[in-house]
């Protein structure tokens, strides 16, 4: 018969390219997707089953389709449609509690995933340098999206203890590019001018949505020998860029603005529709956040496609130049440093 994999988040861009990926695996013998809304892309054979999952009705559905594998990708920052904040949190948290309080029911449930965010870790100017799964949080994240997936662990974990049968995977993903993502940082990006915390220049990492895709299906079936896809894990490509790098690949100016300004700026950019400049983001991008990607080579045995650089390297080509073509601007640097380099004295002209 082959494993009957529920998805949910499906009219979602990372939702239906995974409902597509799945269902052509041959351990796969059925996929239902869900959400609250008609998807507007291709699901390819999935059976699409239009249910909200803060509705006790998800309940029925794990039960008509004798589902065994659950992929919970329903854990966003973005609202679908016209959906605010309030909407967002509620499909992110009482979803969440009410979708595995109906796995928790279903007998059938042999296996669940979970799209988390490294955003659980928050951002704080104390914070270590690289953060392990099981790295104690000095500063937890104190709204937004980022709170949403630290109170959706908390329920993940709940349920696990409750039915230990079922083999549990939670997947913090790092920021999540390329050139369909629709994440807020994405949107950030997509800014014609980056604005930036005066004297700070923080690490970030990335991760492609392919490979997004190929750990979410690695951790939807069976471990392969020698390998355990139960767990928590911190999923990013190698390496990190820092913001000042990040904006000279795009070609885009930045414009450095005290602390003090930036919950301003963040206010007037929701305004005007332009980006999700929550308090978290504003954190990430002051003090960054690096995490160890040991135990998703050791433990779960993947390895992803793309590095840090390669994604962002990616993501940056399918936006096209920005203000200050990347070449023209890496040609201007390096003039500048050459002129540098010819005008400095040598000691013996110097005291010529």
């Amino acid at each position: 018969m082959g494993k009957v994999v529920l998805v949910t988040g499906a009219a979602r861009q990372l939702g239906g390219r995974f409902v597509r990926r799945i269902q052509h695996d041959p351990e796969v013998g059925r996929v239902v997707a869900v959400d609250v809304v008609p998807p507007e892309h291709d699901l390819g054979g999935a059976e699409f089953v239009r249910a909200d999952i803060r509705q006790p009705m998800i309940a029925k559905v794990l039960a008509q389709h004798s589902v065994d594998t659950v992929v919970h990708l329903d854990v966003t920052g973005t609202a679908l449609g016209s959906g605010g904040r309030t909407q967002l949190k509620e499909t992110n948290v009482i979803g969440t509690m009410q979708l595995l309080g109906a796995c928790q029911k279903a007998p059938t449930v042999q296996r669940l995933v979970v799209k988390s965010t490294t955003s659980v870790y928050g951002s704080a100017p104390r914070d270590p340098a690289v953060f392990r799964e099981t790295t104690p949080v000095k500063s937890l994240p104190s709204g937004g999206f980022a709170k949403d997936a630290v109170e959706v662990e908390g329920y993940v974990r709940g349920f696990a203890r409750r039915r230990p049968d079922v083999a549990v995977a939670v997947l913090r993903f790092a920021n999540i590019l390329g050139p369909d993502a629709d994440t807020p940082l994405a949107e950030f990006f997509a800014l014609p001018v980056l604005p930036t915390v005066f004297g700070y220049d923080p690490r970030l990492q990335f991760v492609h949505q392919d490979d997004v895709l190929a750990v979410l299906v690695l951790a939807a079936l069976d471990a392969r020998r020698g390998t355990l896809n139960s767990g928590t894990f911190n999923i990013a490509g190698d390496g990190v860029l820092l913001l000042s790098q990040t904006a000279r690949r795009l070609g885009k100016p930045t414009v450095p603005v005290l602390l003090p300004a930036v919950t301003w700026i963040g206010q007037l950019l929701r305004t005007a529709g332009a980006t999700d400049f929550a308090p978290e983001q504003i954190r990430l991008l002051t003090h960054g956040r690096v995490v160890d990607t040991r135990q998703m080579r050791d433990t779960l045995g993947f390895e992803p496609a793309y590095t840090t650089a390669g994604t962002f390297h990616d993501f940056a080509r399918s936006r096209g130049s920005g203000l200050l073509p990347p070449a023209r601007l890496a040609a201007a640097v390096d003039r500048l440093a050459a002129g540098i380099g010819m005008a400095a004295p040598t000691g013996t002209g110097a005291r010529r």
